[in-house]
């Protein structure tokens, strides 16, 4: 029955069947993340990094009315200028399935793709959350819910910092989704290193974080993982000017009725304006170090699974 909704990418196949180490790709930050052709570029290149850590990316979307697990160039490529390309969540799946038409997919509809291909490792650049005036909109990503229930582990550089990042690990807390910095005891902030906010647990490297998740799901604790990593120190922006960009930006999406899914890459998109391109500049260095970590930890993690 899955076959009719979902093709998988033959090296893609190959791999999940002999057990060896798959990485899974969002594509939202190829058609609504980035501008291009940063976005092609940084995709791309986000592949050669896992592949030369021994893994196989597996960059996941819908086009065609098809869940596709495992792009090629030339789809790559075309997810990065189309405009017909709606932004997947769960709740999305069905009918952009069922209409025949183009997807790219959010980390929780990612999540959700790479459990049912048998992927364990998902990279992204930061997850979604508890957006800033909750108490009010109650807007919360569905991404905090599918970390809940969903068996993937997600590397990412903490939650994007032009949300609540606080109601956003206490949203994490109460759902019982174990955040782990990467040689970190501070959840990091997506473009800066630090938020003020504590992980519950520290790892120094891949192999004792691909113990704890093997434990984990062996357990039968159902849900993801949030593998909170860094920006590199040499590319973190100053939180300063970091921070203002995303004053200056929640006003004018306030000030435009901006709401629901199409909130974060409107403000992305303003704090690169207005720090002149430096802030996607660091987005595109903290996707890179998410691979190289989301590779190694792929890889660690398929050796325990063979033991």
């Amino acid at each position: 029955m899955m076959e009719k909704y979902m093709d998988i990418k033959e090296d893609v196949k190959k791999a999940i069947e002999e057990g060896k180490p798959v990485v899974a790709l969002e594509s939202t930050i190829i058609s609504h993340g980035m501008p291009y052709p940063q976005n092609v570029k940084t995709a791309l290149e986000v592949e050669n990094i896992i592949r030369d850590r021994g893994a196989i990316p597996a960059t996941i979307a819908i086009l065609g009315g098809k869940i596709k697990v495992g792009l090629n160039e030339e789809d790559i490529g075309y997810l990065g200028k189309a405009k017909d390309v709606y932004k997947v969540s769960r709740r999305d799946l069905p009918f952009i399935l069922s209409k025949g038409v183009n997807g790219a997919t959010t980390v929780a509809s990612t999540m959700i793709i790479a459990n049912l291909a048998g992927i364990k490792v998902f990279v992204t650049g930061g997850i979604g959350g508890v957006h800033r005036g909750a108490e009010k909109t109650f807007d919360i990503s569905a991404d905090l819910q599918e970390l809940a229930r969903t068996n993937v582990a997600v590397v990412c550089a903490g939650a994007k910092s032009i949300l609540d990042l606080g109601l956003t690990l206490e949203y994490l807390e109460t759902f019982g989704v174990p955040v782990v910095g990467f040689k970190t005891h501070e959840f990091p902030a997506f473009f800066t290193r630090k938020s003020g906010f504590s992980v519950d647990y520290k790892v120094e490297d891949e192999l004792e974080l691909a113990k704890a998740i093997k434990t984990k799901w062996d357990l039968g604790l159902d849900g993801g993982i949030v593998v909170a990593n860094p920006i590199p120190k040499k590319y973190e922006m100053d939180s300063n000017i970091i921070d203002k960009a995303i004053e200056v930006a929640l006003k004018e999406a306030e000030t435009k009725g901006i709401k629901g899914k199409e909130v974060t890459p409107f403000l992305l998109d303003k704090v690169k304006d207005i720090t002149k391109g430096k802030s996607l500049e660091s987005n595109i260095e903290l996707v890179y170090n998410n691979a190289l970590v989301g590779a190694n930890l792929a890889v660690e993690l398929e050796k325990l699974y063979r033991i």
